[in-house]
């Protein structure tokens, strides 16, 4: 029986090694590249021997990549408290109210989500171009003001409230508004930061949308910064290409590690069935 549970333990970490190998191991690939010295190639060994932080700089003068990382932080810093308001707003009345059509306007909000963006992006960029919104902070977060994704979790957080406690706020003389922003937002905070690091890496790492509504180079953002960048693919580019990458990742890495308790809650709360 021992035996039998040790080689269940081993097959077990072996997978899980596994695993980690596949996803770990581009990223430190990566950056074990994006250190090596500027006379060092890219396969002279598998580690540094001379580690330096000499292409990250090079990536930031050559690149521009101050610039971008500032466009790309305005853009997050306007898209998810946005984000985090919209969604929240219009999956209250689809949780708790009733009004007729609930349930026709919830399939089509969620249908949304599988149509591709390619197929309404020119009308967007149309749009964009009336309201003025090309080359502008503004333009770039209308893909993430409101998502069909973000009011769908935040419902599904919204069902796991007591309808006891919004009673007692009613009995208070608290109207529909209050009741949402005072005792139904509190109590889903593990969702709504869930729904920001959804925001922040969709906003972090968006690529097409940036491309086609900006043509000024002063509003690029990190991800049209790290395809001009490799657009000479040598060598040396590659170690360019590289430190640009880890930048860009480094950010994304952190505020999840910060923030995965509150991920984990979150996804496990919005998972509820309606």
């Amino acid at each position: 029986m021992q035996v039998n549970q040790l080689g269940k333990r081993i097959w077990i970490y072996a997978l899980m090694l596994l695993v980690a190998v596949i996803t770990v191991g581009p990223f430190l690939l990566t950056l074990f590249i994006s250190l090596k010295s500027p006379g060092e190639g890219i396969y002279d060994g598998f580690l540094p021997a001379n580690p330096s932080l000499i292409n990250f700089v090079e990536a930031f003068e050559r690149a521009n990549f101050g610039s971008y990382f500032i466009n790309t932080i305005i853009v997050s810093a306007i898209a998810i408290p946005l984000n985090l308001f919209f969604c929240s707003l219009a999956a209250y009345p689809l949780a708790r109210m009733e009004f007729k059509g609930r349930s026709v306007a919830l399939v089509l909000i969620i249908s949304t989500m599988m149509v591709p963006f390619q197929l309404f992006m020119a009308p967007l960029f149309q749009l964009a171009g009336e309201l003025g919104l090309h080359n502008t902070h503004v333009g770039l977060v209308i893909m993430q003001v409101s998502t069909a994704f973000g009011i769908f979790l935040m419902r599904q957080a919204f069902l796991r409230i007591p309808k006891e406690l919004e009673e007692s706020a009613y009995l208070d003389g608290a109207n529909k508004f209050q009741v949402w922003y005072k005792v139904a937002l509190p109590l889903v905070k593990p969702t709504l930061i869930t729904l920001a690091i959804f925001t922040f890496m969709e906003t972090w790492g968006d690529y097409l949308w940036p491309l086609i509504n900006t043509t000024d180079s002063s509003m690029y953002t990190l991800s049209i910064g790290l395809a001009q960048l490799s657009q000479n693919f040598d060598g040396a580019n590659l170690k360019l290409v590289s430190a640009g990458s880890i930048l860009t990742v480094i950010p994304t890495l952190l505020i999840f590690i910060w923030l995965q308790k509150y991920f984990i809650s979150g996804v496990t709360e919005g998972s509820v069935k309606g």
